[in-house]
């Protein structure tokens, strides 16, 4: 669901700070400004040019997402996208010349099409009411996929499209609800898959000339299809049909055999072979960071990279010839940067450089991941940033941050938000409570049916956990988080009132009923195994829906609120927000309300996102570092800031 210069501001102060083996001693540091923070860059590497001289990217430098190159062997960024509007990401340069393909939304509606860049042109190549998919191009070079439901809005078909005409054929017509996966380069072979539940669905192997279906796997699990052998007689699949995790399967086409590849004691999600077949990616999702694995697809040995410290290589790009790479490196504490390498000579170049240059990493705080007791000693992993200037003798407040979802994830990844706030004095502690990914199938399906009660806890005990730091001020913690994360922060304000001192709720639902029957048309496929996890609005599960709903509760919420919303939000509604606000606002309890008229689920443009997070620092400053509840100005809380 992205580079305005502004005034950038430091402070330098020196606090008590209780070190790790000797008494207190004093300790420098800035903090900054969020502007400061926001002029980070933020940049997603999409491939080289066919003669590996170029880089295309999508960067948010001008304020929103654009287009840009840059020379492999590094330089200066060159736009060859302008807006000012929505924001535009880029896809892929064609396989033998310099035209671009590009994808672009309106204004965050999730209704994404996709554009054709020539030198002096851009041309819509798909229907303008249409939500599309770019699915990468044909082995040939003269095709590209999409999905496509511009036949049923509630369901995707599979296209190419032809750049000599640029007339789309339709290869799979979906009529039964499947979800479109990978196609074999001989265009023979489509795999697909039916979603059981939120955990589990079925794969299937469609002959495409012949119609034949054949289905994958013995028993429900997550299958997940990730990629063709080269000589497509054979592809590869991910599924925890034999354990906790994902493991990396292979099955024989011709006599349906099925080989176990690799397995970890942690999910392998994703895997695919280089355009020539010659290198094998593997990621695997390891205490919530990538880990990946890159082999010679015939010898099986690894391919070393260079060694980044105390960074890490988060994904890899191979050109077409397979001679050089593009590395996405980055940390906790530092934002992510693109870097080429080539294989043949060793040569690494870095092609960005996304801190703002008046950061100094060193004022950033690493992550820490931790674990806990939950109320039924259930092991409940976490990440957690502590401040730089907190002490047993300058204890810090702190906030209970929850991810989106439900089955989302806190990562090891750098996040310009979070290091704002720990840098203005929070200690965030993300937790990875029940129902989250990563941590085995089990403790994923821990909190089907049961959200806003046992997912709750588990955050209750992170509160708790943190009250127990020596380094934390245990009568200042709040809860934050966006989609679900503010499901769970209304939730908290609810169904446990007294338990946090403030709520940050970003886009989060608050009523069920409404969200689960207004999803956006083309989750279809997804939609029964959504029930079958939150539960059917349309039955008897209404009444339980409606009992964990937030909004049907708000008579309980004592404590201040902010809420921030984006307009063009297509998963959950302006109006869930709006209710939310109006309800709490009649308790006296002070409510802040920040919209986004060009946003949708999330924020993506910098000028927003400075306003966001600027005003939730204000609030936590005001309504959790400085004052409580019974000392503040309630009348003087209610406010709706409307950013255009």
């Amino acid at each position: 669901m992205k580079k305005i210069k502004y005034s950038l501001l430091c402070v330098l102060f020196c606090v008590a700070c209780k070190g790790n083996k000797d008494a207190d001693t004093a300790m420098n540091f800035e903090t900054y400004t969020i502007e400061q923070f926001m002029d980070n860059e933020s940049v997603r590497a999409a491939g080289f040019s066919p003669d590996n001289q170029k880089v295309l990217l999508s960067s948010n430098r001008s304020g929103i997402y654009n287009v840009y190159t840059v020379p492999s062997g590094a330089g200066e960024l060159r736009p060859v996208t302008e807006s000012d509007s929505s924001s535009i990401f880029a896809l892929s340069y064609f396989p033998n010349d310099e035209r671009i393909l590009f994808e672009m939304d309106d204004n965050g509606d999730e209704v994404y099409k996709i554009f054709m860049k020539d030198p002096d042109t851009i041309t819509r190549l798909t229907p303008q009411n249409a939500r599309v998919g770019y699915r990468g191009w044909s082995r040939d070079g003269k095709h590209f996929y999409y999905g496509s439901n511009e036949r049923n809005d509630k369901l995707e078909d599979l296209y190419e499209m032809d750049i000599t005409t640029f007339k789309p054929k339709m290869i799979y017509k979906n009529e039964k609800a499947y979800e479109v996966g990978t196609l074999s380069s001989d265009k023979k072979y489509l795999l697909l898959t039916k979603s059981i539940n939120t955990n589990d669905t079925n794969l299937f192997l469609l002959e495409i000339d012949s119609g034949k279906m054949t289905k994958i796997n013995d028993k429900p699990s997550a299958n997940i299809p990730q990629d063709f052998a080269p000589d497509n007689k054979s592809f590869y699949y991910t599924t925890d049909e034999a354990g906790e995790f994902s493991t990396l399967m292979q099955y024989t086409i011709s006599s349906g055999e099925k080989k176990l590849v690799e397995e970890k004691n942690w999910d392998i999600n994703a895997f695919f072979f280089t355009k020539k077949g010659t290198y094998s990616v593997m990621y695997s999702n390891e205490d919530a960071k990538n880990v990946i694995d890159v082999k010679n697809a015939k010898n099986g040995t690894q391919v070393a990279f260079p060694d980044f410290y105390d960074q890490e290589i988060t994904s890899v790009s191979f050109s077409d010839d397979e001679r050089m790479v593009l590395l996405n490196v980055g940390g906790s504490n530092m934002p992510t940067n693109i870097y080429s390498y080539n294989l043949e000579n060793d040569k690494l170049k870095e092609l960005t450089d996304v801190l703002n240059p008046e950061i100094d990493s060193d004022n950033l705080v690493s992550a820490k991941v931790i674990r806990y007791k939950s109320f039924d000693e259930l092991e409940i992993p976490a990440i957690y940033y502590e401040p730089k200037n907190a002490s047993a003798k300058n204890p810090a407040p702190a906030l209970v941050w929850v991810h989106g979802g439900p089955g989302g994830q806190s990562r090891q990844g750098y996040n310009s938000f979070i290091q704002y706030i720990v840098n203005h004095g929070y200690a965030v502690l993300a937790v990875n409570n029940r129902g989250s990914s990563g941590y085995g199938k089990s403790f994923y399906q821990m909190d089907d049916q049961n959200h806003g009660d046992k997912d709750l806890k588990d955050c209750i005990a992170g509160k708790d956990w943190l009250a127990g730091q020596p380094n934390i001020d245990g009568n200042k913690i709040g809860i934050l988080g966006g989609s679900y994360g503010g499901y769970m922060t209304m939730a908290a304000l609810t169904f446990a009132p007294e338990e946090f001192d403030v709520g940050v709720n970003l886009f989060g639902v608050t009523n069920w009923m409404r969200t689960l029957k207004s999803i956006p048309p083309w989750w279809e496929s997804f939609k029964d195994a959504l029930y079958e996890e939150m539960g059917n609005p349309n039955t008897s599960d209404s009444l339980r829906l409606k009992k964990i709903s937030p909004l049907f509760h708000t008579e309980n919420v004592t404590k201040p609120l902010i809420v921030l919303q984006g307009s063009q939000d297509p998963r959950v509604l302006k109006v869930e927000s709006d209710e939310i606000v109006e309800g709490v606002r009649k308790n006296g309890v002070p409510v802040e309300y920040v919209l986004f008229e060009d946003e949708g689920h999330g924020f993506v443009k910098k000028e927003n996102q400075i306003e966001a997070y600027e005003q939730i620092l204000k609030f936590l400053d005001k309504y959790l570092k400085e004052s409580k509840i019974e000392d503040a100005d309630v009348k003087g809380g209610n406010r709706t800031i409307e950013a255009d």
